[in-house]
């Protein structure tokens, strides 16, 4: 204010509030805190004073009432500058003020302000958990029908104890998304005895283990995160040392190996004492951890039963936090799909160079199915429909719109990247007022759906840095610092705020100090105990929770996202900037992938079967169009793995066949990918072929120092993370070769990078290595794979 806009006319004093020089500080006032409040007053002169007369109306319908005088802070120009300080309030409290003051010329009303009390911000965290399907549906016998044991273990360790983790926190509200595919194979271990390859090493005793068995066992039981869950338990880093040095194992070794390569993958809970499970039962192994060695059949068998009872009880848990209205459960297409990709390939959104798509795939009534049998299965266990769906890989598109909300679907999720591709012009995602809101997708007919977009960076730190965090505190904090300083303190209109946090609730906790714990528990406790945060489930921040004061948003007050954009939650490696569907199609690989598919979906045509008289064929059918085995194919994703994906892949669509009773294709027995020899410390190579590709992996990261021949120059290249990320096992490789036939032997040296590594782990003795190239290839006997 200005003495040229006062003029001179009247010396009565003049009072401002809420302005850029006389603001309320925090503006959104949350829980607990105090409001400071600014004023300025013209003209400047003795005998002023300032004060507010205020009223608090509480949730319980009491109210307060009283007075606060101001203090006088400054002047500036003309002007005076004042301040005071009110609360602290409580959650809910809706305050009124209004401002008074006294000069010389008489009393002053500066007006009526208010605010309500409250979070400045919703939040929603969804963990996705999900693994595809590992069992051969052809199998004659259930022993040995799963090749890889990764539903198994992570449901000891994730499934059951990522939502158990969460009873202690009432106030922490979150989603859980279960895919169906996961489940099944969950119930298919704990109801109709179904085994794997690694279960039924585990069952099998020590002395009546065959040679291959024996070297199998060795070659796949150290399959664990090294720092994380082998070296902190004496015995398993003593087995571990052994293998790596080369030494014979005993009849009693390989029992205590069989043994500690299923308790390590226990969660913390289980090992540390028993756990209260839903069916009224409990579930242990920590008389085990602390025995440490010396186990017998007996024993194994008892923790093989301890595995089961959790397993039993994963959908309980579940339901019981969902029933409590603390979780939300949802779901995914049944076996996992690209959904935009089985609409139709030939609007794939691909943006590499080079890339090309494949012969049209297109079986909408293929991605109906999909999404109808998701509903089915989730509504047998849960007792009512899910409400939303977080699609596989957060991939969508407008042309699944339709297909979600004729499924009944409230919301979906996927990525930020989407929205800025979405629209005519795009979305500005740097603005927290266009990215922190639910969005409306109408699809045909005016059926139309909620869209979240998850933040992209703070999923990721979750995902991929807070575990090289020493202090998890820390960690826990620094999210709580970003998520503010980027989003709760810049928003307006806090009630209809909300950022969604989306990661895979699985893998990242191997790399976890404590399989994550300590991070976990700082997290829940933090945000439970944050006034400014608020978390939500998808469903509760659109149907509201009064009791929570959690507002209703419905999905006509949403604003609506014009024609969203066909992808995913990832932008393909090596392609142009922006989100995309590239990772499951394009490359010469993934596009051999889909001709296969397309060639057996359309035989099935031509036979004139139906889901309906060939139910198995057409599950292998679905199963082989899961996202996960696309996503290996070709070289913008890749690991030690990649032909065991191929290898499942091709056996789904053999099923099919022979599901149908019909011989399949020879076309199916052709491998996709080449397959490349792996060294690792559990698995030594003696020697390898010159036209061989040569893969070093370790589980940890470091450098490779290697050389060809004995007078080579050595050559250093950093381990790369390679994948195994269904395990949840990080991975690190270099692959070397082919090699010129006049080259005799690879030497190496492996320098272990882990940080907090104590330079005398197994992995960190900088031992020279040698493999010779020979004219046949010597590698162990097969082994259940690592994936």
């Amino acid at each position: 204010m200005t003495e040229a806009d006062r003029g001179e006319a009247s010396r009565t004093m003049v009072i401002w509030h809420l302005t850029p020089d006389a603001p309320r500080v925090p503006f959104l006032v949350s829980g607990g805190q105090h409001a400071n409040l600014q004023f300025g007053t013209w003209p400047i002169e003795s005998g002023q004073r300032i004060w507010i007369d205020y009223r608090v109306l509480h949730q319980d319908g009491t109210k307060t009432t009283g007075q606060v005088a101001g203090t006088w802070n400054f002047n500036r120009e003309a002007n005076s500058f004042w301040y005071l300080n009110v609360g602290p309030f409580t959650d809910g409290d809706r305050v009124e003020y209004r401002l008074r003051g006294q000069s010389l010329a008489g009393p002053r009303d500066g007006g009526t302000f208010n605010f309500e009390v409250g979070p400045k911000l919703h939040l929603a965290i969804l963990w996705h958990q999900h693994q595809p399907l590992y069992k051969d549906l052809q199998a004659k016998r259930p022993q040995g029908a799963y090749r890889f044991p990764w539903v198994r273990l992570h449901a000891i360790r994730d499934y059951y104890a990522m939502a158990a983790m969460l009873e202690p926190y009432p106030d922490v509200h979150l989603t859980i998304n279960l895919t169906p595919v996961l489940l099944w194979q969950i119930e298919d271990y704990a109801e109709r005895d179904a085994t794997d390859q690694a279960l039924d090493l585990t069952l099998t005793a020590a002395a009546r283990l065959s040679a291959a068995q024996r070297e199998e066992l060795l070659s796949t039981f150290f399959e664990a995160d090294w720092h994380g869950q082998i070296y902190p338990w004496p015995r398993y880093r003593e087995l571990f040392a052994q293998r790596r040095d080369g030494k014979l194992f005993t009849t009693q070794d390989l029992t205590d190996l069989q043994m500690w390569f299923n308790l390590a993958w226990f969660a913390p809970e289980f090992q540390e004492g028993p756990v209260s499970l839903p069916d009224g039962g409990t579930a242990s192994v920590a008389d085990l951890i602390r025995q440490g060695r010396g186990f017998t059949m007996t024993q194994i068998e008892q923790m093989v039963g301890e595995q089961l009872t959790i397993m039993r009880n994963v959908v309980a848990i579940h339901r019981r936090l969902q029933d409590r209205g603390q979780i939300e459960v949802s779901t995914t297409p049944f076996y996992h799909p690209i959904l935009p990709l089985l609409v139709d390939t030939d609007q794939a959104t691909i943006d590499r160079d080079g890339a090309t798509h494949p012969t049209r795939f297109h079986r909408p009534e293929d991605a109906t199915v999909q999404v109808h049998q998701a509903v089915t299965f989730y509504l047998d266990r849960f007792g009512h429909p899910p409400a939303g769906m977080w699609p596989a890989e957060g991939a969508v598109g407008q042309p699944v719109v339709s297909l979600f909300a004729e499924a009944g679907m409230h919301w979906i999720a996927t990525d930020r990247g989407v929205l800025e591709r979405s629209g005519q012009y795009g979305y500005d995602v740097q603005n927290p007022n266009v990215l922190c809101q639910g969005y409306r997708a109408e699809g045909e007919a005016g059926r139309g759906l909620a869209v979240f977009f998850r933040d992209t960076r703070l999923s990721d730190k979750i995902g991929f840095q807070y575990q090289r965090y020493p202090d998890p505190r820390e960690a826990a904090m620094d999210f709580l610092r970003e998520l503010k300083e980027r989003f709760a303190w810049r928003v307006n209109d806090p009630p209809n705020r909300i950022v969604s946090i989306i990661l895979d609730g699985e893998n990242a906790w191997g790399a976890y100090p404590q399989q994550a714990r300590p991070f976990l528990h700082a997290l829940y406790a933090a945000l439970a105990g944050d006034p400014e945060i608020r978390t939500v489930t998808f469903r509760e921040y659109l149907e509201g929770n009064p009791a929570r004061r959690v507002p209703a948003h419905s999905l006509t007050a949403l604003p609506q996202v014009y024609d969203l954009f066909e992808a995913s939650w990832i932008d393909e490696n090596g392609s142009r900037s922006g989100n995309d569907l590239g990772t499951w199609i394009g490359e010469a690989e993934e596009n051999r992938a889909w001709d296969l598919l397309r060639e057996t979906r359309d035989w099935l045509d031509q036979v004139k079967t139906t889901p309906r008289r060939r139910v198995r064929a057409f599950d292998s059918l679905y199963a082989a169009e899961g996202s996960d085995w696309f996503w290996w194919f070709g070289e913008d994703q890749t690991s030690d793995s990649d032909a065991d994906f191929d290898d499942l892949f091709r056996q789904h669509l053999t099923n099919v066949y022979r599901a149908a009773d019909h011989t399949p294709p020879v076309t199916l027995r052709t491998s996709i990918v080449p397959h490349t020899l792996i060294w690792t410390f559990a698995r030594p190579i003696a020697s390898i072929r010159p036209e061989d590709q040569l893969t070093i992996r370790t589980n940890c990261a470091g450098q490779l120092l290697w050389r060809i021949d004995p007078d080579g120059p050595w050559r250093t290249d950093e381990m790369i993370p390679a994948g195994g990320v269904m395990a949840a096992v990080h991975r690190f490789g270099v692959t070397l070769g082919p090699f010129p036939a006049s080259v005799r032997a690879v030497e190496f040296q492996f320098q272990c990078a882990h940080p907090g590594c104590c330079g005398t782990d197994p992995c960190c003795r900088f031992e020279l290595r040698r493999i010779k190239v020979t004219g046949a290839s010597s590698v162990p006997g097969a082994a259940f794979g690592e994936i």
